[in-house]
């Protein structure tokens, strides 16, 4: 068993509390969910790593997938993320990395995940990443970060997680996974989390939307509602998913991350943290309120949701400016 991270067990393992159950939005996406969950297994503040969702925009037909960016990565954590060319075997590569104590992040089948039960697992194939913290291929084992928590999984699950069950053996163009692995260093600077954080927040700043993302899906919003009206059932769960689910758990995140400032001496945020959480928790009954529109085949008229959560986004941000803007902050001495 080649192990990086020690002591981890899936029975033991306690999610990070931006995670917990009473959140609006418990889960996020995949990336920035095991992100969460490995920064707090290295013993560091994930929190402080949230800066980044100031820039979340609309893409025309979603909301910025977002994640965690690899600069910050390393400033605020030590860990650099560099892409793992899989030209052999894919455990093979795996397991050297992990016998060098690095993580690998792997773009996996969630079909073959136990984790994903009731969900993706042996029903549909779906594509997620998981960062491997153990592997022992002699005993087909595999311990793993995926989405809210740790888990583990051997046997069949892990020969079609890496492409070795014989039907996809007997594939001559099967695709090799596209691949990353993090480079762990030590880190000292904990105490000055907070002081690298607000240079990250305020580059951030000067790269967040010029234009109001949500009046954005505004304007685009009737041709969604159209798609759904005429698409299968399970189009609703994909479209929300990239759509609601990230725009609403970006701004719980950017407020938790608010809420981590203020802790620390930051004043001005209290505005900002009530309307970021606000859009989160707008976002969640939006979200709700089209199941039924999906359902009955009948949109009822969201202008007045996403005005709000747009004059929320506008004041948030507003606030954010006059706090940071200028390269200056409030950090109490």
């Amino acid at each position: 068993m080649t192990v990086v991270i020690q002591g981890l067990s899936p029975a033991s393992h306690a999610r990070h509390g931006l995670h917990d159950q009473a959140r609006d939005w418990p889960e996020t996406n995949c990336y920035v969910d095991l992100w969460i969950e490995m920064i707090a297994a290295l013993g560091h503040d994930p929190v402080a790593g949230l800066g980044f969702t100031v820039t979340q925009d609309f893409e025309g037909d979603q909301f910025t997938f977002f994640k965690f960016p690899s600069a910050d990565l390393e400033v605020l954590y030590g860990v650099s993320v560099l892409e793992l060319a899989i030209f052999d075997n894919t455990v093979a590569h795996v397991e050297t990395q992990a016998s060098r104590g690095r993580i690998a992040l792997v773009e996996v089948d969630g079909f073959y995940l136990p984790d994903t039960k009731g969900v993706s697992y042996r029903t549909e194939h779906t594509k997620t990443t998981i960062a491997v913290n153990s592997i022992d291929p002699a005993t087909r084992f595999l311990g793993y970060f995926h989405n809210a928590g740790y888990f583990a999984l051997s046997g069949d699950d892990f020969d079609g997680l890496f492409g070795r069950l014989p039907d996809q053996m007997a594939v001559a163009d099967r695709l090799l996974p596209y691949t990353e692995f993090v480079k762990l260093a030590p880190v000292t600077h904990d105490a000055a989390l907070p002081k690298i954080a607000l240079r990250l927040l305020e580059h951030h700043l000067g790269n967040r939307p010029r234009a109001n993302p949500i009046r954005a899906y505004k304007a685009n919003f009737g041709a969604h509602a159209e798609r759904l009206m005429t698409s299968a059932p399970e189009f609703f769960h994909k479209y929300t998913f990239n759509v609601l689910r990230q725009l609403g758990a970006n701004h719980e995140l950017l407020s938790s991350y608010l809420i981590w400032l203020r802790s620390h001496g930051i004043n001005g945020l209290d505005r900002a943290i009530a309307k970021t959480q606000e859009l989160s928790g707008t976002a969640k009954a939006m979200q709700f309120q089209l199941a039924r529109s999906v359902a009955r085949r009948s949109f009822a008229n969201y202008d007045a949701t996403l005005d709000r959560m747009a004059d929320a986004y506008d004041l948030a941000f507003g606030d954010l400016v006059a706090v940071f803007g200028g390269g200056q902050n409030r950090m109490a001495s």
